[in-house]
């Protein structure tokens, strides 16, 4: 009894020390609470079809993400795995899949080698030192220089001047200035700290009335800048996207310095954010409130670090519309997801990085196209959502015979590894990234352990901890909710630049200095961005 005790908390110390690095930031916004130490391996649940898988890691799921499970299973009545998971029966496979005969001759076989991923090509973490009289504001202009904000106030100008030589001069207006700009963002990223529905409550005597920066500038000519604020003023006669074209060079620029700043570790996650509407608007506004609301016609994927949370690529897909990138002329989901796939993954060749994918992105065709390019991969399978093709059939169905917990199957071809896993369902993971010979376990804050292949059990770590991050990096997001998609792109884009700097900052020398939480670091930048002359947060 004791040897298996021994023997179970020496694995448990072996996955442990696999995954040590995900700790770097597991307190990454300085306010986890109390789930901050709980063990970061989760089992995946089977019975969840949502596009947003980071969100169902986790059999023990947050309320928040029980919302958006009962969405989506409301939306697709099935599971991820094959026939509803366990309560699937054997069929036909998906289209493209192959028969037992076929899958032989394409040179898959249940005979299983050892892989072994190169060693990781860059160094990971900032890219510069930053001095530890840092201010909350030089991490943010990493992102958002001077340079970028006198191009907002040329371009507002312009737009602003345009406009009135149109429909008539606007006595209540003067050309706006850098400073003017500066505290204009920091009015509107206040609602991301207090949490107000609408920037204009800072000047009202309700809840969420704010005097200490409302002395700033007044309403009046907050909302001149509010209304003439541009990035790009006329459209470009040719070239760039046409869809985005008053907010792409601001996306490109944006990109630029993600780039710049940060080196992510090897390991990264390609998904869909949570940027759902706020929560407390939703529960509390009237029906036709909702139907007021537009939604939204844009999506957003990002490529983004495990090891921190710091997202390293952003692309910006409008759902309707025309634009150049031809993402607007494909209908087929896997193939749109594709093609974005290789989009955020286009500057990272060469260096042996390890990607992890939802079902809408896992596809033999991608996978085996990345690993041309030294990107590895390791993908949750969907027998619906994601491209079958080349798959052997009789992986992806569902047996007669139940399976026992923990029980797996796997058949290779080449490097690739495809892998059928049950836990209250069939899981099916494809990666090239893990050897298949090689077991991890699922460590459940309850019940205890389950075995899985390592591919599972990377998979489950590192998706769980992009799951609390994004609990956590949702807060933040700036709560103002503007109609034009331009506008909707920009201050979501303005949002991630700050979680991304709050990340620089954990991980500088003037976080010795001073141990701001998030919303500490939220108000800092705030007062910095209006140049109040009392900068200290309020405790």
């Amino acid at each position: 009894m004791a040897e298996c005790g021994r023997k179970a908390l020496s694995l448990l110390e072996a996955a442990r020390s696999r995954y040590e690095s995900l700790q770097i930031s597991d307190d990454v916004f300085g306010e986890s609470g109390d789930d901050s130490s709980d063990n970061p391996f989760y089992s995946t649940s089977g019975d969840s079809d949502s596009d947003n898988y980071i969100a169902e890691v986790g059999e023990e799921e947050h309320p928040k993400h029980q919302h958006h499970q009962k969405r989506s299973d409301k939306e697709s009545g099935q599971s991820w795995g094959a026939g509803g998971g366990s309560g699937g029966s054997s069929g036909a496979g998906p289209p493209g899949s192959l028969s037992r005969s076929q899958a032989e001759e394409e040179g898959w076989t249940e005979t299983l080698q050892d892989v072994t991923v190169p060693p990781y090509k860059e160094t990971y973490g900032p890219a510069q030192k930053m001095p530890a009289t840092a201010t909350a504001l030089d991490f943010f202009q990493l992102f958002v220089p001077d340079n970028c904000i006198q191009n907002m106030v040329i371009q507002t100008n312009m737009y602003a001047k345009k406009f009135q030589e149109r429909f008539g001069s606007d006595e209540g207006w003067r050309p706006v200035t850098a400073q003017e700009i500066k505290a204009f963002l920091g009015f509107v990223t206040s609602t991301s700290v207090h949490r107000c529905e609408s920037v204009l409550s800072i000047w009202s005597s309700g809840f969420f009335s704010n005097r200490s920066i409302a002395l700033k500038m007044s309403q009046a000519r907050f909302e001149k800048i509010l209304k003439y604020f541009h990035i790009v003023a006329f459209r470009p006669s040719q070239g760039s996207n046409q869809g985005l074209y008053k907010i792409q060079p601001f996306l490109d620029s944006l990109q630029q310095s993600f780039s710049c700043t940060f080196r992510p570790s090897q390991t990264q996650v390609l998904h869909e954010p949570l940027i759902d509407e706020d929560p407390v608007f939703i529960t509390t506004c009237t029906e036709r409130e909702l139907r007021k609301r537009k939604k939204r016609k844009f999506s957003l994927w990002v490529r983004q670090c495990t090891s921190t949370g710091f997202i390293c690529q952003i692309s910006v897909h409008l759902k309707e519309g025309q634009g150049t990138d031809g993402l607007a002329t494909l209908k087929n989901k896997p193939q749109l997801h594709s093609l974005v796939a290789k989009q955020l993954c286009q500057n990272i060749s060469g260096k042996n990085t390890i990607i992890f994918t939802g079902p809408s992105i896992t596809s033999l065709s991608l996978f085996s196209e990345f690993s041309k390019q030294d990107i590895y991969c390791c993908g949750l399978l969907s027998t619906r959502k994601s491209d079958c093709t080349g798959l052997p059939q009789n992986m992806l169905v569902c047996g007669s015979t139940p399976a026992q917990r923990g029980q797996s199957r796997v058949m290779m071809k080449g490097s690739m590894s495809l892998i059928s896993w049950y836990n209250k369902g069939h899981f099916r993971f494809l990666t090239n990234s893990y050897s298949p010979t090689k077991q991890g376990m699922i460590i459940k804050r309850k019940s205890g352990e389950i075995p899985c292949p390592l591919a599972v059990e990377a998979f489950a770590a590192h998706l769980s901890y992009i799951c609390k991050y994004d609990d956590k990096y949702s807060k933040y997001f700036i709560f103002h909710k503007p109609n034009k998609t331009w506008q909707q792109v920009f201050w979501l884009s303005i949002s991630i630049a700050i979680n991304n700097a709050y990340i620089l900052y954990k991980m500088s020398d003037a976080y010795t200095v001073k141990r701001y939480s998030r919303a500490q670091f939220g108000e800092r930048l705030v007062k910095e961005l209006l140049d109040l002359d009392d900068c200290s947060p309020t405790q």
